[in-house]
């Protein structure tokens, strides 16, 4: 499938010299958003004017939108240090400048800005965001990453959370009675680890976005040495019996993550030391009614992304008896049948703790 990737920068938007002196040249202006560009539809975002290349506020600054930047949005209007823009509507997409005075001197204000792009979302119906193969990509390999709807976007935008970058903008195409869009990542590097989103829109208004798809999050493995993952009693138990899955490392791991063969959900739980030198955690299972095949793996608090290498695979089966159900070992605390105790994996948005 062929992909073109577009910067979401406005094309075919005009500087006009207005009468107002400006300095330029190395002295570079910016406009920032904050929390983030992507504002949902009845939400507030903070803007701000900054000079030598984002290290200084303009203390006065006027604004101007899309092609018209020789006209500001609110005439003769000058924010000091910032401007709250909210509650958002759709009519508030769009690209935006800035220009602003120097404290040192008042009546010199400066070159535009670069543009900022201001999206409006949740006024479509969220997309579906998927991993391809799936989520854990062992580092160097390539994942991709697809978003589709059974609504026609022409736009795609792709976003990592806890970024100030810019959504990806990608180019969506008919599939079926909707649209989508795959983009592949390269695990490289470990910065392509985190949590995505994605949004779609039409080209008529190609600013006024979906709702986000729900989170995926996409980790890194193989970073580390793995750890060990073993059985208590042993690895084979009676139905109805209790397990433990110990995972341990000499390596200093804040985090342990236990994955499931066919599960996409992981388990965590924090990493203890041990009276001998190593680190572990104990997952209980059970009562067991079915097997399966375990992993394991280690990360830090401060990449929480990142993970160590898999376990070798541990073999957990049952022997038959009459209380055997249809589950698996049950990932989801409160089901019928089968209890985990421990935490289950939760998207990590800050440092573990």
């Amino acid at each position: 499938m062929s992909l073109m990737v577009v910067s979401v920068a406005c094309v075919g938007f005009f500087l006009i010299q207005t009468t107002c002196p400006y300095t330029g040249g190395q002295d570079k202006t910016s406009l920032s958003a904050r929390p983030s560009a992507l504002v949902p539809q009845g939400g507030h975002v903070t803007l701000r004017c900054h000079y030598r290349r984002g290290l200084y506020n303009f203390t006065n600054f006027t604004l101007y939108k899309d092609d018209r930047s020789h006209v500001p949005i609110f005439p003769g209007r000058i924010f000091q240090e910032s401007f709250l823009m909210g509650p958002v509507t759709p009519a508030d997409a769009g690209t935006y400048r800035c220009r602003g005075s120097y404290p040192h001197s008042p009546t010199e204000w400066s070159a535009l800005s670069e543009p900022l792009t201001i999206m409006v979302t949740g006024v479509h119906r969220k997309p579906s965001l998927l991993a391809l193969p799936g989520p854990l990509v062992k580092s160097g390999e390539t994942v991709t990453l697809q978003c589709s709807s059974d609504t026609v976007f022409e736009h795609f935008f792709l976003h990592r959370e806890v970024t100030f970058e810019e959504p990806l903008h990608l180019v969506g195409e008919r599939h079926g009675g909707g649209s989508q869009v795959n983009y592949s990542i390269n695990s490289t590097t470990s910065d392509l680890a985190g949590t995505y989103r994605c949004y779609g829109s039409a080209t008529h208004s190609p600013y006024v976005l979906s709702a986000p798809s729900d989170p995926l999050d996409i980790v890194i493995t193989g970073l580390y040495e793995k750890p060990s993952l073993s059985a208590q009693p042993g690895p084979t138990v009676q139905a109805g019996e209790n397990v433990t899955l110990s995972c341990s490392s000499q390596t200093s791991f804040h985090m342990y993550h236990l994955s499931r063969e066919g599960e996409a959900n992981e388990l965590r739980l924090p990493a203890v030391s041990s009276v001998n030198g190593t680190f572990q955690a104990n997952f209980l299972l059970g009562p067991a009614t079915h097997g399966g095949t375990y992993r394991c793996f280690g990360s830090y608090r401060d990449s929480p992304y990142e993970w160590s290498d898999p376990s070798d695979p541990l073999s957990v089966s049952v022997t038959a008896s009459w209380h055997l159900c249809q589950n698996a070992l049950d990932w989801q605390s409160g089901h019928g049948g089968s209890h985990l105790q421990s935490q289950h994996f939760q998207r990590p948005r800050k440092p573990f703790t």
